[in-house]
């Protein structure tokens, strides 16, 4: 509701990367469920934004159907990814991921269908939706957060834990953990992919730049600032550490220190985020009790 009430231009840009910055902070979360860092994140978006931009641009694809079909794309590409890849755990893995994002950027700038190095521009959604694409922007986002949020707190999700604590645990009771991790990175890049898609109708420009590993290590300052114990601690990251580089901008150059030092600070006090914090504050039920026993002794 919010998204169509809005009539600045900026404010709506700013909702816009506020609702993908979420989603891709959920994506990151979701694989790390798994005691994995999926650092190929931003080379799934990028995937999904350059296949939606030349759907929609060179075939001509109606913008839903290229943003929908770039997610599929993306997760199966990302499927293939994880079926040669999660054999290497914990800083293998992550290495990998950086190289095949650097590669894939690298690849962007090289193809002159997706325009090389200046990249795609002219990605317009239909003029009629153009009022309405925040509102689409943050209904898309909101339902695939509610996805993840369903399967996390499912068997699936409870499996994804097991993986993390003792994978050998698992497997030997009989779970294909192997098969439950290439599900995973595979629905997690499908949303990347959706976001990519997003991303691409709401700049209308993309280059090979804007998909590098600083994107994946902003997710990840989205999910530490906010709480990644929390399912919600992504989501409020996002909101904070998007606006605030919003509000930063005033400053000029200034701005990567007011936003670099506010995650430090953020990350050197708060270790389990926002949301830890607050947690932290609530009084215990043993301190409640305890509490209510001495009383009534009294």
């Amino acid at each position: 509701m919010l998204s169509l009430l809005l009539q600045d231009l900026y404010l709506r840009s700013v909702l816009n990367l506020i609702a993908i910055s979420a989603l891709l902070a959920v994506s990151l979360r979701f694989v790390m469920l798994m005691g994995e860092l999926n650092f190929a994140i931003a080379a799934f978006v990028g995937i999904g934004a350059y296949a939606a931009g030349y759907m929609s641009t060179a075939m001509e694809v109606p913008f839903w159907l290229a943003i929908l079909i770039a997610g599929i794309g993306t997760g199966i590409v990302s499927a293939g990814f994880g079926a040669v890849t999660l054999r290497a755990k914990g800083p293998y893995f992550l290495l990998i991921g950086f190289a095949f994002t650097e590669a894939i950027r690298v690849a962007y700038s090289k193809v002159p269908a997706l325009g090389g190095t200046s990249g795609m521009i002219g990605i317009f959604p239909p003029i009629a939706m153009d009022p309405w694409m925040p509102f689409f922007v943050m209904a898309t986002v909101i339902v695939l957060l509610l996805v993840f949020f369903i399967l996390e707190h499912s068997d699936f999700g409870r499996v994804l834990f097991a993986i993390r604590e003792k994978e050998e645990v698992a497997r030997s009771v009989g779970i294909n953990t192997f098969v439950y991790k290439i599900v995973t990175i595979a629905f997690a890049c499908f949303a990347a992919g959706i976001a990519g898609g997003l991303h691409a109708f709401v700049n209308n420009v993309i280059s090979p730049g804007d998909f590098s590993y600083l994107m994946a290590a902003f997710a990840l300052a989205y999910v530490k600032v906010g709480g990644e114990d929390h399912f919600v601690g992504p989501i409020l990251g996002a909101i904070f550490l998007v606006s605030l580089s919003a509000y930063a901008l005033g400053f000029g150059g200034d701005e990567h220190f007011i936003y670099g030092g506010a995650i430090v600070l953020v990350v050197l006090l708060l270790p389990k985020g926002a949301v830890g914090a607050v947690a932290n504050m609530r009084p215990k039920k043993s301190d409640v009790k305890g509490g209510a026993n001495a009383a009534l002794e009294q």
